[in-house]
């Protein structure tokens, strides 16, 4: 086996082990990876999120078997000291010697720190690792508990304005210092630039312009910046994030060639000056240039695999395009293309409201046939369409100020007209370099068979996620293409989705199932349609799964879980995970009483095991003496509101979450809805009641709640996005019933939040419009509906047991009282289990 050694195991050292992989041609290779850092390669675009609740784990863009599973060795905390090219040996910081065949240099940038004096002093850092966003954190706490607050980030570019959000994330006043007249003077002229600068400003972030640092003032500390004009800024902290210099020591030690300014120089093979050796990344020096953005790093690491296992066609493009769209403090900005382009053959036009704080230019060619470039601050939601005008060279309309404007002819048509005319090169996610055919293929060869298929097999939309709705588009027109049909009815025996038979049952005030059918359906229903439509009723009217039992399925018809030997389980409901000592002894007496295997859920709750079909209303009739209620561990409804102790007891709490828990359980408790709801309190970002993989998430923060929606747990699991931030309870609250109420609307049957928002068009930013913004003019409808449902609480387990007709349903023998006999157990540590399966 050839052995290929990397250097590096930041995000392109990761993606090249990745592409590795998937070339499937791992087997004839040895891979060893070598990482400085203390764990494996973690998602450095979104490091501020650090502050908002994601753990370092959260970051990390592995598992922690994903080496192991595909004989990759990985060393962490281990560096490479020397490389002797001579023998293709590399040697690390213990002395100890890897040979190699090919030899990957993906070591990345560091910092630049530009020589101030007095950049030495305490309370200076940089901004590149979660270590320095460790050691930021830490200093802050400091600060605070000194009554100082005041931060400044030096670098007004991309990766200054990241540092700016991060250092506000932990409540402190921050302060943006650039050298150069505009922000981010890369990708912005002046008109992007100021209208940049009002709307971070607006959001409480200062922004100085034109000044360059003199002297970083304070004796052992750092208390000020000094500038050249004689200006001063009193703070208490600084952030360095003026740039980044390759990190190239390694490669200038063993004399491979490398550029004035630094950077190893390579070919468009991503060679070196070593046949054996690669570089790959913001190391790498191609053009002359070095890359900082991630895309044009995971395009040299696919070159680089391809050159080391033969595809030799495979090189990088003599153009790299540095076009971006990302979100920074709050507000959507991108370019692309030639942005700043001007000159004699190029006209410009430009679109500016300030009072919605939107700014958009483009260049086009003099002769208005070519779109050159553009900018987009306040408002990106056209970036896809205009990016693929100007990759793929499209012409463009007769007025093509409407690519900024939008259409005004009253016909709708989008940007791009039909997306199937794209030619099939055209760069769809720019993230992962996936084309527009690489995306239909996989459904027109049968390998993929929907979204989630194509987005799992090309990684598309996997990055930004920017791309999302054009690849969504895509994969529609390619089914409709091959003659699949593209709906999402219910089933055969209604002609509509879930969302239209929520608007019919709702509009026609229809209570019963055959109401529905008799007006709406055909046929005699079946076993998908009837549950769906007792969901929809319950989430209108809040009818309890009592109501009309023959069309609940079996788990709502007997309001418990069927287990695999036929008995059932019984959850009470705990709100928040709080309980007295009085009802603990209570749920001993009870599992004792029926001898039931008793055991604690994730959701904190205890689950009863073991219990015969006639038992449960004994059970429950107990259960409710005591004082406890249905827990609907059986439906598609809110299961749990878990937390951690909070402010209460813990000494980092920073707020109370347990009674903020308790408070949002008895809310929502009973809430049908297309699938399950979870949901998690925690009192600060170490995150104890798991908040983050939740449909919804309320961790506290300086200043109030951070709010995090459609997350979840299971076989795909997926982290919560951040709906709103330093919000009061009410707000939260607010926010959620309209969350809530919207996704009950307009999911699919059976779909949890996450892969709803994955679907819907516009992701987590068209939802802020709709739950914050009112974009659809809905939230007082949405709140009236949840004011309804929140009013109208039943227990269904106190109606059963009330009721001598529905207690009927829990005989075994529907002619006999007698009990099944057929069940056997096993024991199984001082409790019992279902006898095995032979």
């Amino acid at each position: 086996m050839k052995k290929v050694i990397v250097i590096g195991n930041g995000m392109v050292g990761y993606k090249f082990c990745e592409k590795f992989v998937a070339s499937e041609k791992l087997h004839n290779y040895k891979l060893t990876v070598f990482g400085e850092e203390p764990r494996r390669a973690y998602d450095r675009v979104h490091l501020s999120e650090y502050y908002t609740g994601k753990s370092a784990e959260d970051l990390s863009m592995s598992s922690t078997t994903w080496y192991e599973e595909n004989n990759i060795d990985l060393h962490i905390s281990e560096m490479i000291t020397e490389i002797n090219k001579e023998e293709k040996i590399v040697v690390n910081h213990r002395g100890k010697k890897y040979s190699y065949d090919y030899l990957v240099l993906a070591t990345g940038s560091s910092a630049f720190v530009p020589p101030i004096p007095g950049v030495e002093k305490e309370g200076v850092f940089v901004y590149r690792t979660i270590e320095d966003l460790e050691a930021i954190k830490s200093y802050t706490k400091k600060l605070k508990s000194e009554g100082k607050n005041q931060a400044a980030i030096l670098g007004g570019g991309l990766l200054g304005l990241e540092a700016a959000n991060a250092v506000k994330e932990l409540g402190l006043q921050a302060h943006v210092v650039e050298f150069a007249p505009r922000l981010m003077p890369r990708q912005l002229d002046q008109g992007g630039s100021d209208m940049l600068k009002a709307k971070i400003e607006k959001l409480g972030v200062n922004v100085h312009l034109g000044k360059q640092t003199e002297n970083i003032e304070g004796n052992h500390a750092i208390e000020g910046l000094k500038y050249i004009d004689g200006s001063e800024l009193k703070v208490d902290m600084l952030v360095v994030s003026a740039g980044i210099r390759p990190r190239d020591e390694i490669a200038k030690e063993c004399k491979l060639a490398t550029g004035i300014r630094g950077g190893i120089i390579v070919d468009n093979t991503m060679k070196t000056s070593d046949d054996h050796i690669y570089a790959i990344g913001e190391v790498a020096l191609y053009n002359n240039m070095i890359y900082g953005l991630v895309a044009p790093g995971y395009d040299m690491a696919d070159v680089a695999v391809s050159q080391i296992i033969g595809n030799t066609e495979n090189i990088m493009k003599a153009d790299i395009d540095m076009s971006t769209q990302l979100k920074l403090i709050g507000t959507e900005v991108a370019s692309f293309g030639n942005a700043l382009h001007e000159g004699e053959n190029v006209d410009t036009i430009v679109y500016e409201n300030k009072h919605k704080g939107i700014y958009k230019r483009i260049n086009i060619s003099k002769e208005s046939s070519k779109l050159l470039g553009g900018i987009l601050v306040g408002d990106s939601s056209d970036y896809n369409a205009l990016f693929q005008i100007y990759n793929t060279i499209m012409t463009l309309p007769e007025n093509p100020e409407d690519l900024i404007l939008g259409n005004r002819n009253d016909d709708n048509s989008s940007l791009l007209g039909d997306v199937m005319d794209l030619p099939d090169d055209a760069q769809i996610c720019s993230c992962e370099s996936v084309s527009k055919d690489a995306i239909c293929s996989t459904i027109q060869d049968g390998s993929c068979n929907d979204l989630g298929d194509v987005i799992s097999c090309t990684k598309a939309g996997t990055g930004c996620g920017g791309c999302k709705p054009m690849v969504k588009d895509l994969v529609d027109a390619t089914l409709k293409s091959l003659g699949r049909k593209v709906n999402d009815t219910i089933c055969e025996h209604f002609e509509y989705n879930r969302q239209e038979l929520f608007d019919i049952i709702k509009l026609k005030g229809y209570r019963k199932y055959n109401q529905i059918l008799d007006n709406y359906g055909k046929g005699d229903g079946c076993e998908v349609c009837k549950p769906v439509i007792a969901s929809i009723m319950a989430s209108v009217y809040a009818d309890t799964a009592n109501e009309e039992t023959t069309i609940q399925d079996s788990n709502d018809r007997f309001l418990a879980n069927i287990q695999r030997n036929g008995t059932y389980s019984v959850v009470p409901r705990i709100p928040g995970g709080e309980i007295t000592p009085e009802k603990l002894i209570a749920l001993g007496k009870i599992g004792k009483k029926y001898d039931l295997y008793t055991k604690i859920t994730g959701g904190q709750r205890v689950d009863f095991f073991g219990a015969r079909l006639d038992q449960l209303p004994k059970i429950w009739e107990d259960l409710i003496n005591y004082g406890f209620e249905s827990g609907h561990a059986y439906g598609k409804s809110l299961r749990t509101v878990k937390s951690c102790v909070g402010s209460t007891w813990c000494r980092y709490g920073m707020d109370e979450s347990v009674s903020f828990a308790i408070e949002l359980e008895e809310r929502y408790k009973g809430l049908r809805s297309p699938h399950k709801i979870k949901g998690g309190v925690s009192g600060c970002i170490r995150e104890c009641a798991e908040a983050r993989c939740k449909d919804f998430g309320v961790i506290a923060v300086e200043g109030g709640w951070n709010l995090y929606i459609c997350g979840n747990g299971g076989a795909n699991p997926k982290h919560a996005e951040l709906l709103a931030e330093q919000i009061d309870n009410e707000t939260v609250i607010r926010y959620l019933d309209r969350f809530l109420m919207f996704y009950i609307r307009t999911a699919a049957p059976l779909e949890r939040t996450a892969k709803w928002l994955d679907k819907l068009n516009g992701g987590i930013e068209y939802l802020k419009q709709v739950i914050i913004h009112n974009k659809l003019n809905l939230v007082e409808e949405l709140e009236s509906e949840m004011k309804t449902l929140v009013g109208s609480f039943k227990c269904e387990w106190t109606q059963a047991i009330q009721d001598k007709e529905i207690m009927k349903r829990f005989n075994h023998f529907v002619n006999s009282n007698e009990t099944d006999n057929n069940l056997a157990f096993v024991p199984l540590r001082d409790q019992k289990m279902p006898e095995p399966w032979k």
